[in-house]
């Protein structure tokens, strides 16, 4: 492997040289050095820091607005695909999608950025598939709040080449019944708390999800049982059950309201919330947001999974998602990305940031 990257090379074989970098959540020193290095050599117009195995670099040319480029470096553990190949029309390997296409996308900006429309920051961080305590964008929110502020956001996750505004909040609870337990051959001498949580599943079975309109963009929020147990032997009536629920909710709800909203769709019931992250609205209405639309051309989607992008909102910015790659093969073994959507992001920034 080189000691550098050319960032002013073709985004495809930028994309693939990332790929042939093993770069496993928590194995990122490797490629982070390399990023590290490579922009030092062709954008040395860049302010550079570092965070951990995190790379950040920023213009200072005192335009009247800033947009934040942010990508993760990581990939989830290599599943016989690697290093990367490609055939015809298409990059195959392990983080060709999530999102080595997107980093190789912001890298060629980078370089290209010296007289940018726009002052630009380059988040290029450690850590984003595992445990959000971990993730390279927690501490840099700790540490370095200053280089995660602007006026746009954009995160270059996986979209396949679509504006995907904002995200959904999520938030997973239990809710829990008791009963007494008893012996089987006399189960009329207990309570049994699996029948008790008959009531709340008719409750999920019934439940129609709403799908808001916002900024023109339609969320299709969603609630669905994931886990169910209960019971201690296969002769005692159970005292205790637990239905564990996930929540997907529109943007235009605080985590407070769906918290709400879900102790009213089980009333009745002990409801624990074990984990939550609040949406982030798309704010298509922001101006920087609204030239980004116009260089993308077609129409901007809502984005119904959750993503760092809600980070961002939470500090008072749009956000959105833009990148190559279809989002459903992240994670898979046949992970791969059509080049025409490398190339096309890549076109569609410059437009942007550059032009």
């Amino acid at each position: 492997m080189s000691d550098t990257l050319d960032l002013f090379a073709d985004p495809v074989e930028l994309t693939a040289a990332l790929v042939d970098v093993r770069s496993v959540s928590g194995e990122e020193a490797e490629i982070a050095d390399l990023v590290e290095r490579s922009l030092a050599l062709h954008a040395p117009h860049l302010e550079i820091t570092r965070s951990g195995n995190s790379v950040l670099a920023r213009t200072n040319l005192g335009r009247a607005r800033r947009v934040v480029l942010a990508g993760h470096l990581d990939t989830v553990p290599i599943n016989q695909n690697f290093p990367s190949r490609r055939e015809g029309g298409v990059l195959h390997g392990c983080g060709t999608v999530d999102m080595k296409g997107g980093d190789a996308v912001m890298l060629g900006i980078a370089a290209r950025s010296a007289e940018a429309r726009h002052d630009l920051t380059f988040v290029f961080y450690d850590c984003e598939e595992i445990e959000a305590e971990r993730n390279g964008l927690t501490r840099i929110q700790r540490e370095l709040v200053e280089w995660l502020q602007g006026d746009l956001a954009i995160v270059c996750e996986p979209s396949n080449g679509t504006v995907e505004a904002g995200c959904q909040g999520t938030m997973r609870i239990e809710v829990r019944t008791a009963g007494k337990r008893a012996h089987t051959a006399r189960a009329w001498m207990g309570k049994n708390a699996i029948h008790g949580m008959g009531e709340a599943l008719r409750r999920l079975e019934a439940y129609v999800p709403r799908q808001p309109e916002i900024d023109g963009c339609q969320y299709h929020e969603g609630l669905q049982a994931v886990r169910i147990s209960g019971g201690v032997a296969g002769n005692v009536v159970p005292d205790e059950a637990v239905l564990s629920v996930n929540h997907r909710f529109a943007p235009d709800r605080t985590v407070e309201q769906a918290e709400q909203h879900l102790r009213e769709v089980f009333e009745g019931f002990e409801v624990v919330v074990t984990d939550f992250a609040a949406g982030a609205l798309p704010g298509l209405n922001a101006p920087a947001a609204q030239e980004l639309v116009e260089a993308a051309g077609g129409v901007p989607v809502a984005k119904l999974g959750w993503t760092d992008v809600a980070r961002f909102a939470a500090l008072g910015m749009p956000a959105v998602n833009f990148g190559p790659g279809d989002p459903t093969l992240a994670h898979t073994q046949e992970e791969h990305v059509a080049i025409e959507q490398i190339t096309g992001c890549f076109d569609v920034l410059k437009r942007f940031l550059l032009a």
